[in-house]
């Protein structure tokens, strides 16, 4: 697995996880996917996110990276 899907992976898992103790899908599943894939799940999740504070926002920024 190359550096770029092991870099989605653990930042998919902790935007799933983000607010909750645990994720509710089993990350180990999101390795079968392909990059193309990840990317479009992260894309996803970012969209999701509703009204957040000023901490929440500066967080999810880190993901921003990849788009």
């Amino acid at each position: 697995m190359n550096e770029t899907k092991k870099e989605l992976l653990a930042e998919i898992e902790k935007l799933i996880a983000y607010g909750k103790e645990d994720p509710a899908i089993n990350p180990d599943l999101l390795a079968y996917l392909s990059e193309e894939d990840l990317i479009s799940i992260k894309k996803t999740l970012l969209q999701r996110v509703g009204n957040l504070s000023e901490e929440d926002k500066t967080w999810l920024e880190q993901f921003r990276k990849y788009e």
